[in-house]
């Protein structure tokens, strides 16, 4: 986003870049590191040249804070007096890194972060619009907010939640008391001597799902995504407010130029293991679409909505996504690999080329659990019964093949709703921004977001596999 922004718009007067971090130092360290000296910033390097580091310096502030404070966490009251007179639009991208999160942290973030950045943007007195987009920048896990709707089958429309109204229906969702049952539970917690920061953590994490479910959602990513957004949309007053919810974020289709990834994401993790040979199987429903979108377009729609209200008082939420427009399904995706690696196969450590093969398709819940318990449930229970006849001389074998039995079970149940989706995500109101961009030529070609440009098979085959095989694979 800040990338495409200095690119193409270098008159923007300044970006306040809100970095978590401890000084204004560190903060403007991790910018250079973590952004400028990414391969991502090459074409503005190559315009700008030795002049680009007074260029940055000039247009963008990296602000060293955390948004689960107050003000942002900001401490500099100089720096935070500066922004509240000079902020006109604020973006909110902030969001935990996982579905299975703890649940204070979750809540923290993802709920009452969204408040903290609302209040920020109540307190700047030119501000014009507020853009929270329900994901973050840097999620390893890009199953995304548009997924705030959980396993609700069929069309999902672009119409926001009430604060407290769950998605089964059940009563009493509030976010107050939401908060008060953590506090409890991490009371409760921390006076149990036997308790360690592991279990902890595991406790954490477990209520978090215990939470979602009893209110409809799947996992506590996508309900404390959620509750953010009802949170916002409850309290944002006369500030102009829009809610870009983004499906699964992939490679760049073009710019700055195409096949552009950093972290592994849900795709590239079945990619990765699949054309390192270690992939012998597919879970999920072959006819299932998978609802996924190039990072650039996401960007593309993020500056085309801020262009188009701000200063208009608005509350629209805009799904940026493809299963409407342009469905890709899963078993598209794995034909695309098959033909991506058969191919260019990848090189091991020892120089040998990895052949590929067609995988097994485990299309049900049921199949997997088949297959899973023959390949590997059994196998754990001989090796139980070795172990304990042996006077336990394979116990670190078994407790080590015992936690990733136990670790891929538990991923298993967090991804199943995604892996057997039925659900597609309205885009009525991303096709009419899009409409109004086809009818500005120049601006068309600058800031394309519709998914109907994409031939799936040849994005995967020649964009965002070889983009995941440079980028990402080790």
């Amino acid at each position: 986003f800040v990338e495409k922004i200095l690119r193409v718009q270098p008159n923007v007067k300044k970006l306040y870049l809100l970095v978590r971090a401890t000084d204004a130092k560190s903060a403007l360290q991790r910018f250079n590191t973590e952004a400028v000296a990414k391969e991502l910033f090459k074409i503005l390097k190559e315009k700008h040249g030795t002049n680009l580091q007074s260029f940055l310096s000039e247009k963008v502030t990296p602000v060293a804070g955390d948004i689960t404070n107050e003000n942002l966490g900001v401490t500099d009251s100089n720096l935070v007096e500066e922004m509240w007179r000079n902020v006109d639009v604020v973006v909110n991208v902030a969001a935990t890194t996982n579905f299975d999160e703890r649940y204070d942290v979750a809540l923290a973030l993802n709920t009452f972060g969204a408040k903290n950045v609302l209040n920020f943007a109540a307190k700047c007195v030119k501000i014009k619009l507020l853009l929270h987009v329900s994901t973050a920048v840097k999620l390893r896990l890009y199953l995304l907010s548009a997924y705030v709707s959980g396993e609700k089958p069929g069309l999902i429309l672009e119409t926001p939640y009430k604060l407290g109204e769950a998605l089964n229906g059940a009563k009493g969702l509030d976010i107050n008391v939401e908060k008060k049952i953590i506090e409890e539970k991490l009371k409760e917690l921390s006076s149990d001597e036997t308790a360690t920061a592991k279990s902890i953590t595991l406790s954490m994490k477990d209520l978090g799902i215990q939470r979602a479910n009893k209110f409809g959602w799947p996992n506590t990513y996508v309900f404390t995504k959620a509750l953010g957004e009802m949170i916002i949309g409850h309290l944002k007053g006369d500030i102009p407010l829009v809610i870009l919810r983004p499906t699964i974020i992939t490679s760049t289709y073009k710019e700055p130029f195409p096949g552009w990834i950093e972290g592994i994401r849900t795709i590239d993790s079945l990619a990765i293991g699949y054309g390192k040979g270690r992939l012998s199987c597919f879970l999920g429903d072959p006819e299932s679409v998978i609802d996924a979108i190039p990072a650039d377009m996401v960007v593309n729609a993020m500056i085309t909505t801020i262009a188009a209200h701000a200063s208009q008082p608005c509350e629209i939420i805009y799904h940026v996504g493809s299963s409407v427009s342009n469905p890709l399904k899963y078993k598209g995706i794995q034909k695309s690999g098959y033909h991506y690696f058969s191919k260019h196969p990848w090189i091991n450590k020892d120089g040998k080329a990895v052949i590929v093969s067609e995988v097994k398709v485990l299309n049900s819940m049921e199949s997997f659990r088949r297959y899973f318990s023959l390949r590997y449930l059994l196998p754990l229970q001989a090796l139980h019964f070795v172990n304990s006849a042996l006077c336990h001389a394979f116990n670190g074998t078994y407790m080590d093949l015992k936690r990733k039995i136990n670790f891929v079970l538990r991923v298993v149940e967090l991804y199943k709703p995604y892996l057997f989706s039925k659900s597609f995500y309205d885009d009525m109101n991303t096709e009419k921004l899009r409409q109004v961009v086809r009818e500005n030529g120049v601006e068309a070609n600058m800031f394309y977001f519709d998914p109907k440009l994409i031939d799936w098979d040849y994005y995967f085959v020649k964009i965002h596999i070889p983009g995941a095989v440079k980028h990402v694979f080790k």
